[in-house]
């Protein structure tokens, strides 16, 4: 397993969830990490509990869906730390009123553009500190929905995280001569805020039964901590009690 201490990594909505989680996580295992996302205090609690725990943190809000927000962030990281190791592209969210029948031209923009086009920003930005290095590590947080079609997802976020794994799997075709491995991590419900933005939102015994941020935080670091050999090219993880097989 590779040791981690001393590499910075990029995590997008650091603020809360599977991103604080994963932001935490690899901070104790010796990253430097930077938090990204749209509320500044949010992350700095991000910050605070890093802190608390020894590890070291920078937080730079922005909005990933302007195309020159994340290449500017890796400038200044680039300008800071002289390197960038690890990009967590988890930033992305959905609506209430997902249904074909509630769809408007502006709610489909703003789903497609968090979902996928600030994926695609923050990866095409990260991939050039990389480049000189020889190495990197991405990983996107799709989800279940980017394989299995299911109406609670609703059909932009669905359409949106297929393409997340098409956008993780070209990397893997096209960069593996740099040194460089892109993996999609495709869970099934996991209990974090977002589930708020559901028509119907889950209840707390329902959402005890789902996976936690915490158990992707694992993940995140098994990935990380692969040889540099190793790509793992997608991750398909459910909770046992998975509502998806009922019928």
């Amino acid at each position: 397993m590779n040791s981690l201490v001393g590499k910075v990594a990029w995590i997008t909505g650091a603020g809360s969830g599977i991103g604080q989680a994963v932001a935490t996580a690899l901070a104790g295992a010796g990253c430097t990490v930077v938090l990204t996302g749209r509320r500044q205090e949010a992350l700095e609690q991000t910050a605070a509990t890093i802190a608390a725990k020894g590890g070291t943190s920078v937080a730079r809000a922005g909005d990933l869906t302007d195309p020159a927000t994340p290449g500017a962030i890796v400038a200044e990281v680039e300008s800071r730390f002289g390197r960038l190791d690890i990009l967590v592209n988890n930033a992305g969210g959905n609506i209430v009123e997902r249904a074909w029948k509630d769809l408007t031209p502006g709610s489909i923009d703003g789903l497609i553009q968090s979902n996928l086009s600030a994926a695609f920003y923050c990866a095409a930005a990260a991939m050039h500190p990389m480049r000189k290095a020889q190495r990197g590590q991405l990983i996107h947080i799709a989800s279940w929905a980017g394989k299995f079609i299911h109406p609670v997802s609703g059909p932009v976020y669905t359409a949106a995280k297929h393409a997340v794994i098409a956008m993780s799997q070209s990397i893997n075709m096209e960069e593996y001569r740099n040194g460089i491995r892109s993996t999609a991590i495709l869970p099934a419900e996991v209990a974090t805020p977002i589930l708020e933005k559901r028509p119907t939102p889950p209840t707390a015994e329902e959402r005890s039964a789902m996976l936690q941020p915490a158990d992707l935080a694992e993940l995140a670091l098994f990935i990380v901590s692969q040889p540099a050999s190793v790509c793992l090219n997608e991750v398909v993880v459910s909770p046992r009690l998975n509502k998806f097989y009922e019928r």
